[in-house]
């Protein structure tokens, strides 16, 4: 069977012309010494990374792993800039994520919700958690998973625990 791939690693044999020139050799297990054959080893970083989103992508971007992503999760806090408690949750989220060592994004761009929401999905971070005073009010906030259609409703004291534990550990 015959499918596409992509070259993300190389192997160059150089043989001996290297070694030769800079005189690099070795003894045997007689005691001789031989020339040693040299081999050039490279991986391409933007071809792996490339090869990871041709893997993983709807209509709407990218779609991560966890240990892909360049952020594991993305906060999203519907005006930060303009709201107290929105911005006071978001901080306090972001800190206590940060301190267990989570990767986060804290997206505190004064842009519409829709861009702010697309652009999460766009860049591909696999857990993202939205921030807004309607949800506040009724102590939630939500929690949507990359690969998940719909959003779940998580109260604010517990969010921390509920992302943790939807990591890939």
């Amino acid at each position: 069977r015959l499918c596409r791939g992509i070259e993300v690693g190389h192997v160059f044999q150089l043989r001996k012309k290297y070694a030769e020139a800079m005189d690099c050799g070795f003894l045997d297990q007689d005691g001789k010494r031989q020339i040693m054959e040299m081999g050039c080893y490279g991986i391409g970083v933007s071809r792996v990374v490339a090869a990871a989103i041709e893997q993983g992508f709807d209509e709407r971007g990218i779609i991560f792993t966890d240990a892909m992503a360049p952020f594991t999760v993305s906060i999203v806090p519907m005006g930060y800039r303009r709201s107290e408690s929105v911005k006071a949750a978001a901080d306090a989220l972001y800190a206590e994520l940060v301190a267990a060592g989570v990767d986060v994004l804290l997206d505190d761009r004064d842009e519409r919700p829709g861009v702010l929401l697309a652009d999460s999905e766009l860049i591909g971070i696999p857990h993202r958690v939205v921030i807004g005073d309607r949800g506040l009010k009724e102590g939630k906030v939500e929690y949507q998973g990359r690969r998940e259609t719909e959003a779940t409703g998580v109260e604010v004291a517990e969010i921390a625990a509920f992302v943790r534990s939807k990591l890939a550990v």
